[in-house]
């Protein structure tokens, strides 16, 4: 399903990803969340956590999955940022939401929550949208409150010793998770 670009995000595409973006996909999500590159953006999670964020398994089962979609936004051409949409009854989730670090805190970010919200609504009748965040990760967690996200003290557990996440760089990792009432 492709959109047009709205005027705040002029050259902007969505698309939903196809197995042929799964490598691209994988280099982007890793670029801005791990390694010495994802420090150009301020999403890095390079301080907490080392190894990987995903793999081509995690990328392919979202794109492959009936209730899931991987929404990939590209700009001239180029994937540069990607988020995961998953139907899950009056709400949705998303996540593996990634910016690429050279165009992060210019607003991409806001117009891309914005579209998947709307896709979300749209598509599925979604009255909610949820998401989990890693509850230290202020600046992110601020961010999304800005967007309308509220915290809900409700946590997770980080799953300490699977390396398909990464490998955790202090104890106190686990997922908050964050709801939006979409009118």
């Amino acid at each position: 399903m492709e959109t047009a670009a709205t005027p705040a995000a002029t050259g902007l595409t969505f698309r939903d990803a196809t197995d042929a973006d799964v490598d691209t996909l994988v280099a982007l999500i890793e670029s801005a969340y791990r390694g010495d590159a994802s420090r150009a953006g301020w999403t890095t999670e390079a301080d907490i956590l080392e190894g990987q964020r995903t793999d081509p398994e995690g990328v392919l089962e979202v794109i492959k999955s009936s209730d899931s979609r991987l929404l990939t936004v590209e700009q001239e051409g180029q994937v540069v940022a990607c988020c995961q949409l998953e139907h899950r009854g009056d709400h949705a989730y998303f996540g593996m939401f990634a910016v690429s670090p050279a165009l992060q805190g210019a607003g991409l970010g806001k117009v891309i929550i914005t579209e998947a919200e709307r896709q979300a609504r749209e598509t599925w009748g979604a009255t909610e949208m949820h998401m989990t965040v890693i509850s230290v990760r202020n600046d992110l967690i601020a961010w999304y409150e800005r967007r309308g996200y509220r915290r809900t003290g409700r946590m997770a557990p980080f799953p300490y010793g699977d390396e398909r996440f990464g490998i955790p760089q202090r104890a106190d990792l686990q997922f908050e998770l964050l709801v939006k009432e979409l009118a």
